[in-house]
C-alpha cells in the first residue's frame, strides 16, 4: 500500500465512524494526492490518524469506498474471505427453493462496495458500479472460478445515463465474457419452480429482476381465480407467476414490443398459453385511461415501474409520478381488490413513497389499507450502517370505498 495518506474532513470522519462505506467528494477530497481508480488508500483524520482502508475512484461523486476499518491489502486472502462469507450467507439464510437465479454478492451489503455478482444457472454476471474494481477483475474472476466452478463469467457494464439508454438499448451488447464458455442466448433459468428466459449479453438488464423473487412468490398466494392487471410488465415475470398460480385472466402492459414478445416467450417456456391472456403494448398511463373508458375492472393491479421512463406520450418519475398512476389505476380496481405497488428508487424512502400512494388514493377518492410492506429478499442484504441499501419498496394495499 502506498505511504501517502488521504485526509478526510469532519463529516466524512463522522460517517466512517458510523460505518457508512461512501466518501463523498468535498473540499477535503479535492486536496488529495493524485491517484488512479482502483488504488487502495489509507483514509486518515486531519491529524493523520488512520481511519479506514478504501478503494479510490477519484473521478466520481463517491470518490472512495471503504473496504475495511483496518489496514489491509486487497489480495487473494482478503477477497476470498469476503466472497466465502457472502456465499455462506446465502446457504444459511436465503430461501431459494427451486431457484437457480439469485444475487451472490450484493456490493455494500457483503462488504464489497460497488460490486455485484449474480448467478444465472451455471453462469455468473459481474457488474461494476465503480470503475475502481476494474483493475481487480482478474483476481475476482480467478476466485469465483475456484469457489463456484461456473460455466462462464460475464462482466456487464453500467454505462452512464442508463435511464436514457434503457429506452433504446434492448439489443445492444453491454457484456463481455471474462472466463469460461458463452451462455445460450437466451438462457433458461429457474425461479420459484418456474422457467424464465434471460439474456446475459444483450441489453442493460438480463430480463429478470432478481430482487423481486420473494415478492413474486408472495403474489402467487393471492391470485387464484383472480383477474390481474400487470403494469410495466417488462418480460412478465409477475404475470407468469400469477397465471401459474391460478389467476383466471392476466393483462400485461408494457411500452416495449420487444419486451412483450419476450413476455410471451416466458409464458411458452412454462407451457402457459399466452393466447388465453392479454398483452398490450403502450404507455401505461394512457392504457389505464383506455381501459377505464372500456369499463374494465380487475381484482388485482400490480405496478412496478422503473424509477424513470419516457415514451412518446409521457414521462414518468417515481417522485410525483406514482401518485398519478395510483389515481388512474384505482377506478379499475374492484372494492376490496389489491393494489400492489413497487419501486426500486434508492433516493425515496418508505415514508415518502407511502405519501405518493396517499396522494393517489385521495385524488381517486378511494381508501387504501396497507396490509403488507416488504423489500428485497435475503440475497440482497444491506448493513444497518448503510440505509441506502434498503432500496426496494413493495406495498400490498386493499382498496376501500370512502
Amino acid at each position: 500500500m502506498p505511504d501517502k495518506q488521504w485526509r478526510v474532513g469532519p463529516e466524512s470522519e463522522r460517517m466512517i465512524g458510523l460505518g457508512h462505506p461512501w466518501i463523498i467528494a468535498d473540499a477535503y477530497t479535492k486536496r488529495w494526492p493524485a491517484g488512479e481508480s482502483g488504488d487502495l488508500v489509507k483514509l486518515t483524520d486531519e491529524k493523520g490518524r488512520f481511519l479506514a482502508t478504501a478503494l479510490l475512484d477519484p473521478a466520481e461523486r463517491v470518490v472512495a469506498r471503504v473496504l475495511d476499518r483496518k489496514e489491509m491489502m486487497l489480495d487473494r486472502a482478503w477477497l476470498s474471505r469476503r466472497l466465502r462469507g457472502a456465499i455462506e450467507l446465502r446457504k444459511a439464510h436465503a430461501e431459494l427453493g427451486d431457484t437457480n437465479a439469485y444475487r451472490l454478492i450484493n456490493a455494500e451489503g457483503d462488504g464489497l462496495p460497488g460490486l455485484t455478482v449474480d448467478l444465472y444457472g451455471e453462469y455468473l454476471v459481474v457488474q461494476l458500479y465503480s470503475s475502481a474494481w476494474r483493475i481487480h477483475l482478474q483476481l475476482l474472476s480467478q476466485l469465483l472460478q475456484e469457489l463456484l466452478q461456473p460455466a462462464g463469467i460475464y462482466e456487464k457494464s453500467r454505462p452512464q445515463k442508463t435511464r436514457q439508454l434503457e429506452q433504446t438499448s434492448d439489443t445492444k451488447k453491454y457484456s463481455r465474457l471474462m472466463a469460461g464458455s458463452p451462455a445460450p442466448q437466451p438462457l433458461e433459468v429457474r425461479e420459484n419452480g418456474l422457467n424464465f428466459l434471460v439474456k446475459l449479453e444483450e441489453g442493460l438488464n438480463t430480463g429478470l429482476f432478481l430482487d423481486q423473487r420473494k415478492n413474486r412468490r408472495e403474489l402467487m398466494t393471492r391470485v387464484s381465480g383472480k383477474r390481474l392487471l400487470n403494469l410495466f410488465a417488462y418480460t412478465a415475470s409477475f404475470s407468469v407467476s400469477a397465471v401459474a398460480a391460478g389467476a383466471s385472466r392476466v393483462t400485461s402492459v408494457d411500452a416495449s414490443p420487444t419486451y412483450t414478445e419476450w413476455a410471451k416467450a416466458n409464458f411458452g417456456v412454462n407451457r402457459l398459453n399466452p393466447k388465453r391472456h392479454d398483452f398490450i403494448v403502450g404507455d401505461c398511463l394512457s392504457v389505464l385511461h383506455d381501459l377505464a373508458r372500456q369499463g374494465k375492472n380487475y381484482d388485482i393491479i400490480i405496478m412496478d415501474p422503473p424509477s424513470f421512463s419516457t415514451t412518446n406520450s409521457s414521462r414518468f418519475t417515481t417522485r410525483g409520478g406514482t401518485s398519478g398512476l395510483v389515481a388512474a389505476a384505482l377506478p379499475l380496481l374492484q372494492p376490496g381488490g389489491l393494489l400492489i405497488t413497487s419501486s426500486n428508487h434508492q433516493k425515496i424512502d418508505v415514508a415518502d413513497y407511502l405519501k405518493e400512494l396517499r396522494r393517489g388514493a385521495l385524488q381517486a377518492g378511494s381508501g387504501l389499507q396497507v396490509i403488507s410492506l416488504s423489500g428485497q429478499p435475503e440475497d440482497f442484504p444491506y448493513p444497518v450502517t448503510f440505509p441506502e441499501g434498503r432500496y426496494l419498496k413493495y406495498a400490498v394495499c386493499v382498496k376501500r370505498v370512502i
